[in-house]
């Protein structure tokens, strides 16, 4: 996905967009006055062959903000518009938001699309200086790059994206921005003895990989690193325990959104420079039905040496983010935040309107985290982890069972995930988030990449 050019001055290109919070004057005002009149936030005019389109934004709603501009991006995309010079009277708060929903449906996934088929996207975006500072241009091509980045790779499907060609893709971007990146095979992973990693694998057609990404800046502005784990589930079918095919199945490739959200995390703080020691861990594999499978009444052991008894192999996330939550002690973390599309319980509890957030961090970290989620609109629903959840996980022949009751599904599920870490934690289940079957807004349809926008929002508010 290539972002558009950038440029800051004024110059007179196919589309001129004017955003404003107050009536601006104009040549056009009696069209203008009119149209306020009857309501409207969306503008459009001809004028001596160029388009003419005026926006107008509330300051005070930054989410509104963002609409507008994704409005926008979709006009230019309908026009088949290459260019687009944007002014603003507006805020450069309110004009920054217009922007960032501008860029962000600015995306289309077009890999596999002919040209015939290709959606026309603009080349140049020219924003007066005026409307947004260089510096807020810097970091929001920085953070449009690294969501649409996301979002590329939840896209692709397993026929490319593997577990090892997940993990070929970190080593690019590695390359491109100087943070480091170790790829564990099998056989490392074997020695590790990551029990629920290798369970999980047993059925695929394909080996697992275990990703470490490292970003560490010169001057940190913590005493301990922070560590993220991304759920890589490249491909899931259920194993065993097979999910049905329609309406659940197809989009599985998207399993793997966590492990995306983590790796493009640090890939913009290694864009931006940002003063955070960053860890990725990213458990990643496919999960498939075959002679080898692992099943239910199987009971395995995890890198911790936990026993759990397997009640459902499509309970399989939680089994590939407890090795690394467990190997996650090694670096001796402040804080641990992990990402994984995990259960079907907390889409069905919060909808695709928020992700669901548990943990056991201090409670000025979780309000800075739901405090992040509201600034960027990747919103948070906290549940609690009582004690009372965890007799639902007990077995009666192993430490654990990897499943819990028919009720809570997103509690035990984050029950379990707890057993594992003795640190400061963070659990985000964005099951509900991750994958839109159509478009809305600036959140397109298919990978959408919540979760790197709400993360870097929390490390700003934490800076």
């Amino acid at each position: 996905m290539k972002i558009p050019d950038f440029f800051r001055d004024h110059r007179r290109l196919a589309c001129h967009v004017v955003v404003f919070d107050e009536l601006p004057s104009t040549p056009h005002i009696l069209e203008l006055e009119f149209a306020l009149h009857r309501e409207e936030t969306f503008i459009h005019i001809r004028d001596r062959n160029q388009d003419i389109v005026y926006v107008s934004v509330q300051k005070s709603d930054a989410e509104g903000c963002r609409r507008r501009g994704a409005e926008l991006a979709q006009f230019l995309i309908s026009k088949k518009l290459r260019s687009c010079s944007v002014e603003s009277t507006a805020q450069e708060l309110a004009s920054y938001y217009f922007a960032e929903g501008l860029l962000l449906r600015l995306y289309d996934f077009d890999f596999y699309k002919t040209d015939a088929t290709k959606v026309v996207l603009p080349e140049t975006l020219a924003f007066h200086e005026q409307m947004i500072s260089e510096s807020s241009v810097i970091e929001l091509k920085a953070l449009v790059k690294a969501v649409h980045w996301a979002r590329d790779l939840v896209n692709q499907p397993v026929s490319f994206l593997t577990a090892e060609k997940l993990s070929q893709e970190f080593l690019k971007k590695a390359e491109e921005t100087g943070f480091d990146c170790t790829v564990l095979t099998k056989e490392e992973i074997t020695s590790l003895r990551m029990g629920g990693l290798l369970a999980v694998n047993q059925g695929a057609p394909n080996p697992p990989t275990f990703s470490i990404l490292e970003y560490r800046p010169t001057h940190t502005v913590q005493a301990k690193p922070f560590v993220l784990v991304g759920k890589g589930v490249v491909y899931d079918t259920g194993g065993l325990s097979l999910k049905p095919t329609e309406g659940s199945m197809d989009f599985m490739k998207c399993d793997m959104a966590g492990a995306a959200v983590v790796a493009a995390c640090i890939y913009l703080a290694a864009q931006l420079q940002l003063p955070y020691h960053l860890i990725g861990l990213i458990p990643a594999t496919e999960n498939r039905p075959s002679g080898n499978a692992f099943a239910p009444g199987d009971i395995i052991t995890m890198h911790d040496g936990t026993t759990v008894e397997v009640l459902n192999t499509d309970a399989e996330g939680r089994l590939i983010l407890a090795d690394a939550l467990a190997y996650a002690k090694r670096y001796d973390p402040g804080l641990v935040i992990d990402l994984a599309t995990l259960t079907g319980s907390a889409a069905r509890a919060v909808g695709k309107n928020a992700a669901v957030m548990m943990g056991t961090a201090e409670e000025s970290l979780k309000k800075a985290m739901v405090k992040a989620g509201m600034d960027t609109f990747e919103r948070l629903v906290e549940f609690p982890l009582w004690e009372d959840y965890k007799e639902s996980i007990k077995s009666d022949i192993a430490d654990l069972n990897n499943l819990g009751g028919p009720e809570a599904g997103a509690i035990t599920a984050g029950k379990f995930l707890e057993h594992f870490t003795q640190y400061p934690w963070m659990h985000l289940d964005i099951a509900g988030t991750a994958f839109f079957k159509s478009t809305e807004a600036y959140r397109v349809k298919g990978g959408t990449g919540f979760g790197v926008r709400l993360l870097y929002q929390f490390l700003k508010n934490l800076s």
